[in-house]
């Protein structure tokens, strides 16, 4: 009987510890159950119905019905001269329902956009925007909200990410947003372009799950990577609802000089020639769903194609300006052994046209490959693979072997980017070859910073080149990060400009490299240009800068060197063309290379105090100080109740929704995913910690 106690009480154990599973699975499983239906209403998945006629009606996949968001369009114009654009965006919140609402409406803006001015227009009233520290504009904002009075608030989430805030809009009732802002143009080898962005792609939100949101409006909870994440993830609204948010847009152009050509990829539009250098061009169907970005593009006669463009303005004594010097195309030379790096997207968000255009121009790319020359290629979703542990050399067999691999991909999963980046990039310094990556991807996530500070922290001399590919890519994330990898940032829309535009990018990454730039400006000119550091330049490519001077006298210089050979040119500071808004230009830049030095080590206390003054002084919009406008009469009586709803977007045009949202852990993200099974092993882990202490 002694003998065989051992074995009873290994029985009892096993009998014992079988019940333990069995309950502790029933709980977990009961928390899954309610886990579910939380995380897959975070999704905000919504259905559009007609309650009442033009609401707009959301429901979540357990039929709870949320309050009925206003109906939104947006009337977008363009005074474009020279190399600056300036533009008017309206924003119209239209309340179809029966009750006092809050609209929140998180939107794009080109990345480099100077926001100046914000109003919020009710009926002929018109009550002009001002400039806060963001905090202090929120109290603003939710004192008059509170109080029953109208008001307006506009933040900035990201560079390239806004969020528009209107409060007590009345029963039936309209109240309008106009904003402006400045930009530059981008000018590459011979044709300028204009893009508008219009919606927000769906996000990668990496990381654990934080404390949510006081307001959770965002498809995501925040996370401890992407903090805001419930502020970038408005609801999307699926394909089958239909498209909503119509925007109409105008743009007129002055170039100065005979236009050749004006083409819009992606649009229809009708065109108007009131002269040989003026074009009037409007939307062909009078207006557009905001479900893919607008790209105008032009070109002027070659013989008057600039090569030094000089903009200033005047404003307190002191004059801003914007420089376009364009270098002279390079000489033919010897062709340098290179060793490339293609990194593919294959996460769910590039499923449908974006992977079918992305596989295209990698093809076209590996095909274009020379005797000599190295490479590799890596995929990622939610993991990053190579095809081979390093690079190999260039010939039919391997070339052949990369295509047949790179056809075979599926795009499913995350986006962990991350894991990309620390495969192409090993931070060497290899003298023998060229070493560039080529980035194919639609750059939609949400912890730009973390990945910003891996590629400056592992790019060694290597050249980074990013593709953005299909409807709406993230250009703040692809424009930032081939600035910090000293190589280009291009756009392709849609199949048929993979050939054009690849072939065109492979001009750059063959031709040689302007480096070493910088401006030298006429000594005792107390000057302050921005960017402080001058990327290096690819043929086809301006030097642009922006400056704040005390006088404009003497001349500016631009040099540098290319193939060991020095280049240089002389801008007459006087022989400047006028136009407003340099300023704001100059102020958006010095921002921009602020918020840059947090990544180098500044303290962003500092920053902080910096970036306020200077938005303060020129009425910018961001990341520390927003637009308020507040309505000074109350309209909603304390007893009435005011329901908060988040305007829904659309898909972007191409993706799949199923892909994106599909069931976990599918989707831009795989944070619900991780949400969802980390829940369920702390649930047991409490089990069983419960059961040890007992």
């Amino acid at each position: 009987m002694h003998s065989d106690s051992p074995v009873r009480h290994r029985r009892a154990i096993a009998l014992d510890m079988l019940g333990f599973v069995a309950r502790a699975t029933a709980v977990a499983l009961a928390a899954a159950a309610v886990l579910v239906a939380a995380v897959l209403l975070l999704a905000g998945r919504a259905e559009a119905a007609e309650s009442e006629p033009g609401a707009l009606l959301l429901h979540t996949l357990d039929g709870r019905e949320l309050p009925k968001a206003p109906l939104l369009s947006t009337d977008v114009s363009f005074r474009v001269s020279g190399m600056v654009a300036r533009a008017r965006v309206v924003q119209v919140f239209q309340n179809a329902s029966a009750d006092w609402v809050e609209g929140v409406y998180v939107f794009p803006l080109p990345e480099s956009a100077a926001v100046d001015r914000l109003r919020m227009l009710v009926g002929e009233r018109e009550i002009e925007g001002e400039i806060q520290e963001r905090e202090t504009a929120r109290r603003t904002y939710q004192a008059a909200r509170d109080g029953g009075r109208r008001a307006a608030l506009m933040d900035q989430e990201r560079p390239n990410i806004f969020t528009t805030r209107v409060a007590n809009i009345g029963p039936q009732e309209s109240i309008s947003v106009e904003l402006e802002y400045q930009q530059t143009l981008r000018y590459d080898d011979g044709r300028y372009s204009l893009r508008f962005p219009m919606v927000v792609g769906p996000r990668y939100i990496p990381g654990f799950v934080r404390t949510s949101a006081p307001e959770q409006l965002g498809w995501s909870p925040n996370t401890d990577q992407v903090p805001d994440a419930a502020r970038i993830t408005p609801p999307v609204l699926r394909p089958e609802a239909g498209l909503i948010n119509p925007v109409s847009l105008r743009i007129a152009l002055d170039a100065g000089v005979q236009i050749e050509e004006v083409a819009s990829a992606y649009h229809p539009v009708t065109v108007a020639a009131p002269s040989v250098s003026r074009r009037e061009i409007t939307l062909a169907a009078g207006t557009t769903p905001a479900n893919r970005d607008f790209e105008l593009a032009w070109t002027l006669q070659r013989t008057q194609a600039p090569q030094v463009a000089w903009f200033t303005e005047e404003k307190a004594g002191r004059h801003y300006g914007v420089l376009m010097v364009l270098p002279p195309a390079p000489a033919p030379g010897a062709r340098l052994a290179r060793e490339v790096v293609f990194v593919l997207d294959t996460s769910g968000s590039m499923a449908g046209a974006s992977i079918r255009q992305a596989k295209d121009a990698l093809q076209l790319a590996l095909a274009r490959l020379a005797p000599g020359d190295a490479f590799n290629v890596i995929e990622f979703n939610s993991a990053a693979q190579a095809l081979h542990p390093r690079a190999v050399p260039v010939n039919p067999g391997s070339v052949r072997r990369a295509i047949d691999w790179v056809q075979s991909l599926q795009a499913r999963g995350g986006t962990e980017m991350a894991s990309a980046l620390v495969l192409a990039l090993d931070g060497s310094d290899e003298a023998k070859r060229v070493r560039q990556v080529v980035f194919l991807t639609d750059g939609s996530v949400g912890n730009e910073q973390a990945l910003f500070h891996l590629i400056r922290e592992r790019l060694g001399d290597t050249r980074l080149f990013t593709i953005g590919i299909g409807s709406a890519p993230n250009s703040h994330f692809m424009t930032k990060a081939a600035e910090l990898g000293r190589g280009t940032f291009t756009y392709i829309g849609r199949i048929e400009e993979v050939q054009d535009k690849m072939t065109a990018l492979f001009a750059k990454l063959e031709s040689p490299v302007l480096k070493g730039l910088e401006v030298i400006w006429p000594e005792g000119a107390r000057a302050e240009s921005w960017p402080a550091r001058l990327p290096d330049l690819y043929a086809g490519e301006p030097v642009v800068v922006a400056a704040a001077l005390d006088r404009l006298e003497g001349s500016v210089r631009v040099r540098g060197t290319r193939a060991g050979r020095l280049w240089e040119a002389q801008v007459p500071l006087a022989q400047s063309t006028g136009s407003a808004g340099m300023g704001s230009l100059w102020a958006r830049g010095k921002v921009e290379g602020l918020m840059d030095s947090i990544r180098n080590g500044t303290p962003e206390d500092m920053v902080r105090a910096e970036v306020i003054n200077l938005a303060t002084a020129h009425n910018l919009v961001t990341r520390y100080t927003s637009f308020v406008a507040v309505d000074k009469t109350p309209v909603r009586v304390s007893d009435a109740q005011l329901k908060l709803a988040a305007v829904p977007t659309n898909l972007p045009e191409g993706w799949d929704y199923g892909k994106v949202f599909g069931e976990l852990p599918q989707g831009a993200t795989d944070s619900r995913f991780a949400l969802l099974s980390g829940s369920i092993l702390l649930l047991l882990a409490l089990a069983m910690l419960r059961r040890r202490t007992a």
